[in-house]
């Protein structure tokens, strides 16, 4: 039997029998002298204690096995969404996520072997995907991608800023060349995509959904360039909120923190400073994928229809114990 399978049969079985031990000690306390009936009390309310702790993991266990099942499977039906870096990573499942429920896919990637796997997944599937190799730094390149989505699907209504750069490096080592390329691909991409799609967004009047970070927060040794690049995406939300709001476009962002099954977190991060980091999350755990492509399918739904100029920080509480590695 499957380990998930299994701990959800064992979770539930317990947590079904959780009032029966608690009745069994009133019966104990009737039946035993007062020194037995502490002792038994004591070993009953650990019992308990255990059953309710076992109960709560398949609570968990059930949730996380039908996290795909959180919307309608149509919640983003005849909705065409324009993705870059939506090859790979946060925003890879994003695009797949918004494919399963009902959306068509363009998807940008300055790498053709990232598109080709995702392409193939998400039409294996029962997915529409167009996918095109784009540097998003390149503003006649990204026009020239929104023009063979429009020529391919007709309209775009949802654009998604995924592309990006990052790396670990001190200030003092950083080069300028390196600063500037990060700034190039977040900052100077996320804009120019907008700016390439304004019209068609316009004619939808649809919606821009910027992929952030909390990294600028507070202060992150080691992510200057990130931090800057990140900042600026959060301008660029928040001032096209309010100036392309009232031509019916809604701009808004997501703010990851760690996200555990992303190449960045096994790339960048070592064990040690894995574990230090975990200790920052109030709720005790790495994000997942899956937890940014939810945040993505509300506020690109019709249920986020007066959500406009917020990024939604996604990070279990990180940000506020601290964002630094170190």
């Amino acid at each position: 039997m499957p380990p998930l399978l299994l701990g959800e049969r064992i979770g539930g079985i317990v947590a079904k029998n959780l009032g029966k031990q608690n009745g069994k000690a009133e019966l104990f306390r009737k039946k035993t002298g007062k020194a037995r009936q502490e002792k038994w009390a004591s070993l009953l309310a650990d019992i308990s204690g255990l059953l309710r702790l076992c109960g709560s993991w398949h609570a968990v266990l059930k949730s996380e096995n039908n996290m795909d099942k959180i919307f309608a499977d149509n919640i983003l039906q005849g909705k065409v969404a324009f993705v870059t870096g939506g090859g790979t990573g946060i925003t890879g499942g994003i695009a797949r996520s918004f494919a399963a429920h009902g959306a068509r896919l363009a998807i940008t990637s300055r790498k053709e072997d990232n598109l080709v796997p995702q392409k193939q997944f998400i039409e294996e599937n029962g997915g529409e995907c167009f996918a095109v190799v784009t540097d998003v730094r390149h503003y006649a390149a990204v026009e020239n991608a929104i023009a063979k989505t429009v020529e391919h699907y007709g309209w775009i209504d949802i654009v998604v800023n995924g592309a990006a750069g990052n790396f670990l490096c001190s200030a003092e080592q950083l080069s300028a060349n390196g600063f500037g390329t990060v700034v190039d691909i977040d900052t100077k991409g996320t804009f120019n995509v907008c700016r390439a799609a304004f019209e068609e967004l316009k004619k939808s009047k649809g919606q821009i959904l910027n992929i952030s970070a909390t990294l600028h927060y507070l202060a992150t040794p080691m992510q200057i360039h990130v931090s800057a690049a990140k900042a600026g995406v959060d301008a660029i939300t928040r001032n096209l909120s309010a100036e392309w709001g009232r031509h019916g476009i809604r701009v808004n962002g997501i703010a990851p923190g760690p996200i555990e099954d992303t190449e960045g977190m096994k790339r960048l991060l070592v064990p040690e400073l894995k574990e230090k980091i975990m200790r920052k999350i109030p709720i005790g755990r790495f994000g997942r994928i899956a937890d940014i492509e939810n945040a993505a399918l509300f506020l690109t739904s019709d249920a986020a229809s007066y959500v406009n100029g917020v990024t939604l920080v996604v990070d279990g509480g990180n940000w506020l114990l601290g964002t630094s590695l170190a």
